[in-house]
């Protein structure tokens, strides 16, 4: 209980102020953790231009089982290979997620099924569930009334935000077949159009938004 308290003060002596730093979750496993690299850097310039954050840059690195977990108010996790957590690592990002932290992981092809099984490491007895379309995640800056925008069609599959919730809030977000990352990422590496860029970054600023307001 003291190492929790402890963790939790760490937390919102680190998130409460003028500016604030996220950071992009280095996992082991062999997947490719550092994809997408314009993808924060652009996401970052979006919300504090757009929705009034002060979000330092760049982007910090951070590893699952480290102390410094806890100074960030939103961690993002990416990539298409596999994924492993450590027992350590696990019950780290658990006590990370239970004091108020928030991990956004954005499947950039293919990690769902490494994905769904060291999250029962962190909470065995919870599951991935898809988020409601009143959910204030698609609202909290701009409106997403159908959901989860398509920004890569991959598989041709419906695009899916699912979320593990801890005491009724949401924690973890998981978005599949969607790809924001590399909507946020710059303009030349995907070729997407304004249009779907913008859709991307705006979702990525309702996540950005509802992780440091929940």
């Amino acid at each position: 209980m003291y190492k929790l308290a402890l963790y939790f003060n760490l937390f919102l002596i680190t998130t409460i102020g003028y500016a604030q730093d996220i950071a992009i979750l280095h996992y082991s496993g062999g997947g490719d953790w550092y994809s997408n690299p314009t993808a924060i850097p652009n996401l970052i310039e979006f919300c504090n231009e757009n929705i009034q954050t002060k979000i330092n840059t760049p982007a910090k690195v951070v590893k699952p089982g480290d102390i410094d977990l806890f100074q960030y108010p939103f961690i993002h996790m990416t990539g298409h290979g596999n994924v492993y957590f450590s027992d350590e690592d696990a019950a780290n990002i658990r006590l990370y997620l239970q004091s108020g932290g928030f991990i956004h992981i954005d499947d950039n092809y293919g990690m769902k099924p490494y994905v769904k099984k060291e999250l029962l490491k962190i909470f065995p007895s919870h599951t991935l569930e898809e988020l409601a379309l009143d959910h204030p995640i698609f609202t909290s800056a701009y409106q997403f009334p159908k959901g989860l925008p398509k920004i890569h069609e991959h598989d041709g599959k419906r695009p899916q935000a699912l979320g593990i919730f801890y005491e009724d809030r949401l924690v973890l977000l998981f978005t599949y077949e969607s790809d924001l990352g590399d909507g946020w990422e710059n303009p030349e590496i995907h070729n997407d159009s304004p249009e779907i860029r913008r859709k991307a970054l705006q979702m990525g600023a309702n996540i950005i938004k509802y992780a440091f307001e929940h």
